[in-house]
């Protein structure tokens, strides 16, 4: 319903929904997808996911969550039906001549007829192709069972990688499973996802983030101490976290071997910040963070684009107001610099994404 508001109100942007492979049923996300995707002119897509939560499972009966490896395989086979479905009204069956009375070719309308393990579903769904064929599929989980999901089926995978290297090396996965599907490196795009809080100098940004962390109960701000602590080797509950800490402790700060994120931790410690400005530079956030100005946001996102590291970002900003300031204010930069475009350069969202047509399921 939201996306219905928001095609309304626009002309160009891509939406992408999210979905459960686990807990739908193919006609009716079929039938609900292709409505949208007509809607908007062929401006969405799908987010499959295959739902990972236990509580999550209570909400459709109280049955537990399937499985990992039945969650894919249902995953699969939810994909190959809805995709079945969109394929089933012929490219050129919408006729409308009003002059004969003839509403559609009726022999262009093949009725799905899927059966796999764990859905089954007839049609025919009477949507006609809309001018992308249909929305393009979007997946995110990086585990062996999510890159194959993604290398058959994905356009566009979300991804959590906080270095470069760690990035492009999910990105060369994810190219090589679409190539043993079959498909085309270029056919899958990775958005490395990061959050940012934009100002006009360095200490503004932290101020505000800071002031986010003030919003924080005692009980989540501590728990995030807590977590900061194992991240460095060094308990930190007894000490004033609004201080840097003594010399002595910074030395003994180590990263845990085991996150990613905690060179970046104890090279902050180091650097004389407390604990509390250590949290409000993102340390233990589940994307790298950028606390600075535009420009340092650009500089990120510049570093990574070119160093093969992503095909795009997935961003996470701390409001709205840090909407509009990218808005405003980075992605000028990002079009001066020649790495944005400054139109768009079709109206579909497979022509943002730069991937071909398709109209059913690619065998």
């Amino acid at each position: 319903m939201i996306l219905s508001a928001v095609a309304y109100a626009t002309q160009k942007i891509g939406m992408v929904a999210t979905f459960s492979t686990t807990y739908n049923l193919p006609y009716n996300l079929a039938r609900q997808l292709k409505t949208l995707d007509t809607l908007s002119g062929g401006r969405v897509g799908w987010n499959a996911v295959t739902t990972g939560t236990p509580f999550t499972a209570y909400n459709f009966g109280n049955k537990p969550l399937p499985d990992t490896t039945t969650r894919y395989e249902m995953a699969h086979e939810m994909v190959e039906a809805v995709q079945t479905l969109w394929g089933g009204f012929g490219e050129h069956a919408y006729i409308t001549d009003k002059e004969s009375g003839v509403f559609a070719d009726m022999s262009q309308i093949k009725p799905a007829n899927y059966k796999g393990k764990h859905y089954q579903v007839k049609g025919a769904l009477p949507i006609p192709a809309t001018p992308q064929g249909q929305p393009p599929v979007f997946q995110a989980g990086p585990s062996p069972e999510g890159v194959e999901l993604a290398g058959r089926f994905a356009s566009g995978v979300y991804a959590n990688p906080f270095t470069i290297d760690e990035a492009r090396a999910y990105r060369n996965v994810l190219k090589q499973s679409a190539i043993r599907h079959g498909r085309n490196a270029g056919d899958i795009n990775m958005f490395s996802g990061f959050m940012f809080t934009i100002g006009d100098t360095y200490e503004e940004a932290l101020a505000r983030r800071m002031q986010l962390i003030d919003f924080m109960s005692d009980e989540e701000f501590y728990g995030q101490i807590r977590y900061l602590s194992a991240m460095i080797g060094i308990d930190l509950q007894h000490l004033d976290v609004n201080q840097p800490l003594p010399s002595h402790l910074q030395k003994q700060a180590t990263p845990h071997p085991h996150d990613p994120r905690s060179p970046r931790a104890v090279e902050l410690i180091k650097q004389g910040l407390s604990p509390k400005e250590a949290l409000a530079n993102g340390v233990i956030n589940y994307h790298p963070v950028v606390v600075g100005t535009a420009e340092d946001v650009a500089d990120f996102m510049e570093e990574w684009f070119k160093a093969g590291a992503t095909d795009g970002f997935s961003l996470a900003p701390d409001s709205q107001k840090g909407v509009k300031d990218f808005v405003e204010k980075v992605v000028p930069i990002l079009q001066e610099r020649g790495i944005y475009h400054t139109d768009y350069e079709g109206s579909t969202l497979r022509e943002h994404l730069g991937v071909p047509y398709q109209y059913g399921l690619n065998t």
